[in-house]
Order: structure tokens, then sequence, then C-alpha cells
């Protein structure tokens, strides 16, 4: 269990994703990752898809998006 799992340091936050930065939406510590369903600390959040309003936990998980929905994996 991390420190965002069941309450316990923080709750979802809801965000708009924009090219090269997001709004806050609803406040809270984190995003979740839409590949690996990961929880994404606001404070390390560096990829997302504005057009999807997607976030990701790291390139690689934003890459297998991109060839999933492209039917290349």
């Amino acid at each position: 269990m991390n420190r965002h799992e069941n309450g316990f340091g923080g709750s979802k936050a809801e965000l708009v994703y924009g090219d090269g930065e997001y709004h806050v939406v609803r406040k809270g510590t984190f995003v979740v990752c839409a590949v690996t369903g990961a929880n994404i600390p606001l404070e390390d959040l560096r990829y997302w898809h504005a057009d999807r309003q997607e976030a990701y936990a790291d390139a690689a998980a934003a890459l297998k998006r991109e060839l999933e929905l492209r039917g290349q994996e």
C-alpha cells in the first residue's frame, strides 16, 4: 500500500490538461495513470495528453497508450 491509497496521505485531484500545463478543477494530491492505474503525486506529474485528458505515470506508459490507440501493440 502506498501513501495515496485508502485516503491516507491524500485524495484524488481532478485536472484539466492543456499543452504544457494543467489546471486544477478539484484539489487533491494525486491523479491516476490511464495505463497502469498507479497513483501519480501531482509533484511528480510530467506526462499527459491534452486531447485525451489522460495522465501517465512515465514516458513508457505514455508510449504504450499511443501504440495501443494506433493498433501497434
